[in-house]
C-alpha cells in the first residue's frame, strides 16, 4: 500500500479544519463530521482549540484513498503560530492550500504559497465555502492568478454559487497552462494532435513537480467538491518516497507529553525500518545524543489515528516515538539530514511572564521549560538575578495562548509586562584586548587576545585564528571559541551580538605541572576552565573598544486598501515610523508597500480597520534590522555574570577581585 504525507494549509478561518473533517468523512474513517464551533473536530483535540475555534498545533489523522494511506497533517492558520507550520513542511509529500469563496486571496494564503514553491512541494488548490453568500469563485480564480503569482490549472467551475445548493462541476483541461511548460505538448496544442490522455499525463507529471496548481471548487460544509479533490488527491499527488532496507533516517517535527508526563516524539522515516528496543542515535551535533525506542504507534484511521501500536516504522510513514527522553524539534534520527532552516522569519518580540500572587515560581518554570520543548521558538530565558523569565513572540494571540495554556494545563496564572522587540547589537568598529597569563591582575592560568571586527550583514558570528593551532592544545582552542559565542549572547546593552568576526590574536598556557613527581597540580596547570573562564573578560573588552549600535527588527508590509483613505493612511503610518516605499494605485485601491518597527505592527493592525471602513488587507513579516533611530536606545536587562564588571564578575566566577 502506498502512502502520502499530506498537509492543509491555508489562512485563519478558511475552513482548513471543517475541510480535515470532510476528507475523513468522505473517506469513511469517521461515521460524523466534527464542528468547529462545537469544538468536536479530530485534530483541533487541545481545550483551548476547542474553546477558541482555532488550529494551535499540527494534529496528523489518517484515512485510505483506495489502495493509498494518506497521513493528513491540519496546521495552525493564524501567522503567530507559523513555527508549527514550518515544521511540518519538511515532512510533506504533498500539501492542499484553502481559500476562501468570500475572502480570497488574503496575507497569510500568500506568504504559504511562496514558501510551498520555493520548496517545491506538490500543492492542489481548494477554493472553499462556494455555498457562503457573497461566494465569487472567478473572483477568486483570477486573484489566485495574479495575486499569488502561480500557474493555475481550474479543474471545473461552479453553479449557483453563493447558494446552499452550490455545486462543483468538473470540466475539460484547458491546455494552456500546462503548454507553459512542456514545448511539445505545445507543438501538439498548435497542430491540433493534442489527445486527452496526454493532456492529463501533462497534468499529473506538472503537479508531481510542484510547475503548475489544481485549482477545485467546494463546500467542506455540504461537502460539494470533496470526492473531486479526494480523487485529485489520489491521482497527482506522489507518494511517500523511501527504502526500508536503507539506512535509518528520520526527522522529528512535533514533540509533545504524554498523560504520565513521557516525552512523545512526531517523526517522519524518510530511509530504513525502525522497531522497538531499538538504539537510536539522533541531533544534528556531535557528540549525538542516544535514546531506546520503548514504544511506537502510527496512524489509524480517523479518531483511532493514536491507537495503533506497532513493533515498527518503516520509510515513508510517520510515527509517534517513546523512549527518546533527550529528543527535540528538528533532530535527525539515525543518519543526519541537513538541516532544513528557517522557511519564516523568526519571532522579532519578546515579554516577561510575571506569575500570579499563587503561582509557584519553580512549576512556573517547568511548565514553560515543557512549553519550550513543544516549541523552541518560545525561547525562554531565565534572569536569576531578578527571578523573572521571558518568552519570545510572533505576536499578542501568541501571548494569550501562553498564559491559557499555563492557566488550563498547569493551573498557574501569569500576566505579561508590555511586549518589546527583540533587538541585536553589531560592532560598531574594531576593537582589540588581551589579557597574559600573571600579568595585569589576570588570576587564570590562561593567555587570551582576542580582536571583534564587523562582518557583512546576515553573516553572523564567525571565529578565527592568528595564532598557530598547535601552538596549545586544541581543547583549549575549543573552550575559547565556544565561550566567545556564548558571550556574544549579552553584548554591552544586553542585545545578542550579530554580523561580527572574532579572531584569535595572542594565546598561551601553562602545560601540566607538578610537585616532585607527586602529581599533577591543577595550581600550576592550566585548565579548560582558566580559558572559559578569561575569555568573556577579554571579549567584553574588545567589544567595549570597538563599540556597538543596537539594531531593531523592521517588518515589511503591504497595505491594499480603498485609494480614497490613503490620505488618512499616511500620517497614522508616519506617526508609527513606517516608511512606505512604494505606492500604486489600482483603480478604487491603493497598494501601500514599506517598512516598519516590529514594535509598531500590532498597533498598525488595529489603527486600520477604523481607518479604512474594514476592507483594508494587511501582511507583514520580519524583513531587516535597522539602527535604532527614534526615543531611547533600548537596554535588556544581563542574566549572566557581568563581565562588563570586572570586580563583580571575578567575584562570581572565582571568589576573588583580582590575581
Amino acid at each position: 500500500m502506498h502512502l502520502l504525507n499530506l498537509g492543509i494549509l491555508a489562512h485563519v478561518d478558511a475552513g482548513k479544519t471543517s475541510l480535515t473533517e470532510r476528507l475523513l468523512h468522505s473517506a469513511g474513517a469517521i461515521d460524523e463530521i466534527g464542528s468547529v464551533d462545537a469544538g468536536s473536530t479530530r485534530t483541533d483535540t487541545l481545550a483551548l482549540e476547542r474553546q477558541r475555534g482555532i488550529t494551535i498545533k499540527a494534529a496528523v489523522v489518517s484515512f485510505p484513498v483506495d489502495d493509498v494511506t494518506v497521513n493528513l497533517i491540519d496546521t495552525p492558520g493564524h501567522p503567530d503560530f507559523i513555527a508549527e507550520v514550518e515544521r511540518v513542511l519538511g515532512v510533506l509529500d504533498g500539501a492542499v492550500l484553502v481559500v476562501s469563496a468570500v475572502e480570497g486571496v488574503q496575507a497569510q494564503t500568500r506568504v504559504l504559497m511562496r514558501t510551498l514553491r520555493r520548496l517545491r512541494i506538490p500543492t492542489l488548490i481548494l477554493v472553499n465555502k462556494i455555498d457562503r453568500r457573497g461566494a465569487r469563485p472567478e473572483g477568486v480564480l483570477r486573484e489566485l492568478r495574479a495575486r499569488l503569482s502561480a500557474p493555475v490549472v481550474p479543474m471545473g467551475t461552479v453553479s449557483d454559487a453563493g447558494t446552499p445548493v452550490a455545486a462543483f462541476r468538473p470540466g475539460r483541461l484547458a491546455p494552456d497552462v500546462l503548454a507553459d511548460h512542456d514545448d511539445d505538448l505545445l507543438a501538439a496544442y498548435v497542430d491540433g494532435s493534442l489527445a486527452p490522455q496526454r493532456l492529463r499525463a501533462a497534468l499529473v507529471a506538472q503537479t508531481g513537480r510542484a510547475l503548475v496548481h489544481p485549482v477545485w471548487f467546494g463546500s467542506a460544509v455540504t461537502g460539494a467538491g470533496v470526492p473531486e479533490l479526494i480523487a485529485g488527491v489520489r491521482e497527482l499527488l506522489p507518494p511517500a518516497a523511501g527504502d526500508p532496507g536503507g539506512p535509518l533516517s528520520g526527522t522529528v517535527f512535533k514533540v509533545e507529553r504524554g498523560p504520565a508526563g513521557e516525552k512523545v516524539a512526531y517523526a517522519r522515516l524518510f530511509s530504513g525500518t525502525l522497531r522497538t528496543r531499538d538504539r537510536v542515535p539522533f541531533g544534528h551535533e556531535e557528540p549525538r545524543r542516544e535514546g531506546k525506542v520503548t514504544a511506537i504507534s502510527v496512524f489509524g484511521r480517523g479518531a483511532d489515528a493514536r491507537d495503533a501500536r506497532e513493533e515498527s516504522v518503516a520509510a515513508g510513514r510517520i510515527a509517534r516515538l517513546w523512549g527518546l527522553a533527550e529528543v527535540r524539534i528538528g533532530d535527525s534520527l539515525g543518519v543526519p539530514r541537513t538541516p532544513p532552516g528557517h522557511f519564516f522569519s523568526p519571532p522579532t518580540l519578546e515579554t516577561v511572564v510575571v506569575p500570579g500572587p499563587d503561582t509557584d515560581r519553580r512549576s512556573l518554570h517547568l511548565a514553560l521549560t515543557q512549553m519550550a520543548e513543544q516549541d523552541p521558538l518560545i525561547g525562554l530565558r531565565h534572569d536569576e538575578i531578578r527571578r523573572e523569565t521571558s518568552v519570545s513572540l510572533y505576536g499578542e494571540v501568541q501571548k494569550e495562548v501562553v498564559q491559557a495554556t499555563l492557566a488550563d494545563e498547569y493551573g498557574l496564572h501569569v500576566t505579561f509586562r508590555e511586549t518589546t522587540p527583540l533587538c541585536v547589537e553589531r560592532p560598531a568598529g574594531s576593537g582589540a584586548a588581551a589579557e597574559f597569563i600573571k600579568k595585569d591582575a589576570n588570576p587564570f592560568l590562561a593567555t587570551v587576545g582576542l580582536r571583534v571586527d564587523p562582518a557583512p550583514p546576515g553573516s553572523g558570528v564567525s571565529f578565527g585564528l592568528e595564532v598557530e593551532l598547535g601552538a596549545m592544545p586544541y581543547a583549549f582552542f575549543k573552550a575559547v571559541e565556544d565561550t566567545v559565542r556564548e558571550t556574544l549572547g549579552q553584548g554591552l546593552r544586553g542585545w545578542r551580538v550579530d554580523d561580527c568576526a572574532v579572531t584569535m590574536t595572542h594565546c598561551g598556557y601553562w602545560p601540566r605541572q607538578s610537585h616532585a613527581h607527586q602529581g599533577f597540580d591543577k595550581s600550576m596547570s592550566s585548565t579548560g576552565h582558566d580559558f572559559r573562564g578569561l575569555t568573556p573578560l577579554v571579549l567584553t573588552e574588545a567589544l567595549r573598544r570597538a563599540g556597538t549600535q543596537v539594531y531593531e527588527p523592521m517588518h515589511r508590509f503591504r497595505v491594499e486598501a480603498p485609494a480614497d483613505t490613503l490620505g488618512a493612511l499616511l500620517p497614522v503610518l508616519a506617526a508609527l515610523w513606517a516608511v512606505p516605499r512604494t505606492t500604486d494605485t489600482r483603480g478604487a485601491l491603493c497598494v501601500l508597500e514599506g517598512a516598519v518597527p516590529a514594535a509598531r505592527v500590532h498597533a498598525l493592525e488595529q489603527r486600520l480597520p477604523g481607518l479604512t471602513r474594514g476592507e483594508a488587507e494587511f501582511e507583514s513579516a520580519f524583513d531587516h534590522y535597522a539602527p535604532v533611530v527614534h526615543g531611547t536606545v533600548p537596554e535588556r536587562p544581563r542574566t549572566d555574570r557581568n563581565p562588563l564588571n570586572r570586580k563583580e564578575y571575578l567575584l562570581n566566577v572565582t571568589g576573588r577581585t583580582g590575581g
